[in-house]
């Protein structure tokens, strides 16, 4: 964890949206480069997901909660929560994003951020936590069953471009991921 004692995480405000939509298209492109339709590569940009971000960072409700992780001056990780946004989930929190930037991968940032994520889950009595992986994101599965997660079932993300097949991982003890 040595190397982790200069990553910061924080609450995001709206003043990192465009940074955070950096991260999280690069992230996505690079994880997604086999998996989604090209169209999606070229609709869902930075300015897409801008829009996104600081829509969701300017009308937080008090079950979402949006974390930056920084390296100097520098996004390297995002993690999201919030009430469910799919049946498959069963009541459970959702983690709606992680998204760590490949340069620092399995140093440990990611589950830190899952830890701050289920913390805040938690706080908010879900009964657990649950989230979507598109199948085929061989790496993300492993990583969330490495954490204790299990796989509960399927959905079709709706998406605005994609209509992707989706996993759901879900944690009934909070406490793994803390």
């Amino acid at each position: 964890m040595a190397e982790q004692e200069d990553i910061r995480i924080r609450p995001a405000t709206m003043a990192d949206a465009t940074a955070i939509a950096g991260l999280h298209v690069a992230v996505w492109r690079d994880t997604y480069r086999e998996l989604a339709p090209i169209e999606a590569f070229r609709v869902l940009d930075e300015a897409y997901r801008e829009d996104k971000w600081a829509a969701a960072l300017a009308n937080p409700d008090r079950h979402q909660l949006v974390l930056v992780a920084e390296q100097g001056n520098r996004l390297v990780g995002i993690g999201a929560v919030g009430a469910p946004s799919q049946t498959a989930f069963e009541g459970r929190g959702e983690i709606r994003s992680l998204y760590v930037d490949p340069a620092i991968k399995r140093r440990g940032l990611g589950r830190r951020l899952m830890g701050k994520l289920a913390e805040h889950l938690a706080a908010l009595q879900y009964p657990g936590a649950a989230l979507g992986v598109v199948a085929g994101n061989d790496p993300a599965i492993a990583f969330y069953q490495s954490l204790g997660g299990r796989m509960i079932g399927r959905y079709t993300d709706p998406g605005p471009i994609w209509r992707s097949d989706n996993i759901v991982v879900a944690w009934d003890d909070l406490s793994l991921l803390m």
